[in-house]
């Protein structure tokens, strides 16, 4: 008996002792992985090989492998946390060096990047364009930006309505019943929808609904109560585009004067209306005055294609508009794409950004640098990057963190054994001791 093999399983034990005691030390670690001892015997060879009555020389460590099993994910209720439910690794970057994490627990620096916990590496991510699309391909410091999100001027407006096919007619050529927005007995039905200028200062749009035939209505459209110019509609008379249904109770048509009024008058014949005449403008003390503001540059388009004549109450869906107000950050979500979505004042949603995970070919091939972080190695090949939820991708939870898997009941069962394993080693050692006095006393 040798010396050595009792030394070698003593090694070996005292490193499954050290792995074992790893494991339950970051048995609370967020995005901890276990790892695991694995050994292989080792026996004395020539170039021709091994005997058949070789007795072998011991163990030796052969690997310590990382179990990229699924932690538990639980819920924190910091937006910022985020767990991985699935395969892939966030993206860090400390200045161009890249590394790959399971601990998501992130905040942002005083520039409003997201970073790990101790802020030496920012996640990373895709940016987004003006218009808030993802730039998908090019990974870029992911950053918050809390700056205040800019008007919009409404340039289309839609709804759906019905206007009653049995309301009385009002003869308009009755000077009593021609229009004034101040007497309702001039009007069938009046509609309002809020609507934006270029500086993002919210207007009332006013729609009034006038029947004046068995299948024709005219429909006056007033901002903040004067015409689209500015114009006070008891001087000068609103212009009214007329609406014509078919038997069915269809839309068919709508007609609306050319302005400024040409020679023969013309109109212009489509399923929308179209102001390009608004000027932005209050009200003060009756007088009239612009704001300096303007109406988008595409003009103000009102789609009335959804309109139609039926026998039932005269109503309208809820408006939809495409302007907005200025409006400042009030919370962030993120989803399950990653995607990282601000909440505006002004009831606006934009994205502005996604987060990308990564994902290796060999994840046993990565190198434990600390921090609950990865680098990439030769053996673990190339990361792969894209969006979450893409191939093997998982999802983001947010507002959660991942656990470490480390299952303690099964490490306190595997300290035992290697504490056995240490003893039976010692035992081995203190065995060959005694036989070889034995021996040294019989010479």
């Amino acid at each position: 008996m040798s010396f050595n093999i009792g030394l070698s399983g003593l090694f070996a034990a005292n490193k499954q002792l050290d792995v074992t005691g790893n494991n339950i030390a970051n048995v609370a670690t967020t995005g901890f992985k276990s790892s695991r001892a694995e050994f292989e015997d080792v026996y004395s060879a020539t170039r021709l090989g091994t005997g058949s009555k070789t007795v072998g020389n011991g163990v030796r460590l052969a690997n310590v492998s990382q179990q990229f099993t699924q932690g538990d994910v639980s819920n924190t209720g910091n937006v910022l946390d985020m767990g991985i439910q699935g395969n892939g690794f966030f993206v860090l970057s400390n200045n161009g060096s890249l590394t790959y994490t399971r601990a998501g627990t992130f905040k942002t620096d005083k520039d409003g990047y997201v970073t790990n916990s101790d802020g030496t590496a920012r996640l990373q991510g895709y940016g987004v364009d003006s218009s808030g699309k993802i730039l998908n391909g090019v990974l870029t410091d992911l950053r918050i930006d809390t700056s205040n999100l800019a008007p919009k001027s409404t340039s289309n407006v839609s709804s759906t309505i019905n206007l009653n096919s049995t309301s009385p007619v009002i003869d308009q050529t009755v000077a009593a019943n021609k229009f004034d927005p101040s007497k309702t007995e001039t009007f069938t039905k009046s509609f309002s929808t809020p609507i934006f200028d270029t500086q993002g200062n919210q207007h009332t749009m006013d729609q009034y609904m006038v029947k004046t035939g068995a299948n024709t209505w005219d429909t006056y459209t007033l901002i903040d109560g004067r015409n689209p110019d500015g114009s006070d509609p008891k001087v000068t008379a609103p212009i009214a585009s007329t609406m014509s249904f078919d038997s069915t109770g269809k839309l068919t048509s709508v007609s609306t004067p050319v302005t400024p009024p040409t020679t023969p008058p013309t109109s212009v014949i489509s399923s929308d209306l179209k102001i390009t005449n608004w000027t932005p403008g209050s009200v003060t003390n009756g007088v009239w005055t612009a704001n300096g503001a303007a109406a988008d540059p595409a003009g103000l388009t009102i789609a009335m294609a959804n309109t139609t004549q039926f026998n039932a109450d005269t109503a309208r869906s809820i408006p939809s508009q495409n302007g907005y107000a200025t409006g400042q950050i009030t919370n962030l979500t993120i989803d399950g794409t990653g995607v990282l979505l601000a909440n505006f004042s002004n009831n606006q949603t934009k994205p502005i950004g996604q987060i990308s995970l990564a994902s290796f070919t060999n994840e046993q091939g990565l190198q434990p640098v600390g921090g609950s972080s990865w680098k990439e190695t030769y053996t673990s090949g190339i990361p792969g990057y894209d969006a979450p939820q893409t191939g093997t991708l998982g999802s983001i939870v947010s507002n959660s963190l991942e656990e470490s898997n480390v299952n303690l009941t099964n490490e306190l069962v595997d300290l035992i054994k290697g504490q056995s394993n240490y003893q039976a080693n010692a035992k081995t050692i203190s065995t060959e001791s005694t036989i070889m006095q034995t021996i040294i006393q019989m010479a």
